[in-house]
């Protein structure tokens, strides 16, 4: 599956947990079975978004694109698990800081709303 207007909308009420998160985000995405659930996975699997052989996510853009993903009821979400909310922040600017590095271009932006 190909995401054909590079947005992805997830509801932040039901990212709350380290269980739901990674629930949220693999069943979104499509995650491989081998997913890690942790943010290491996390990283490696949305690292992999514009490379469909990768096998890390059923949902791919096409290269040189970037995605969105628009988390709706954001502040939900950052009150009630203000570490999840830090971890998704840095974890998001490293997957783009990882690809920059070897010359790829940024593949992941974050949109917020309430």
């Amino acid at each position: 599956m190909s995401a054909t207007e590079a947005v992805v909308v997830m509801d932040g009420t039901r990212l709350v947990g380290h269980d739901k998160f990674h629930d949220g985000f693999a069943e979104t995405f499509g995650f491989p079975d081998f997913y890690g659930r942790n943010m290491d996975a996390w990283i490696d699997c949305m690292s992999c978004l514009d490379d469909p052989n990768a096998g890390m996510s059923k949902l791919t853009i096409e290269p040189g694109k970037a995605l969105t993903v628009r988390i709706n009821n954001y502040l939900h979400f950052k009150d009630a698990a203000p570490q999840q909310w830090v971890d998704l922040m840095e974890c998001a600017a490293f997957v783009n800081w990882r690809r920059t590095e070897k010359g790829r271009g940024a593949v992941l932006a974050l949109a917020f709303y309430d």
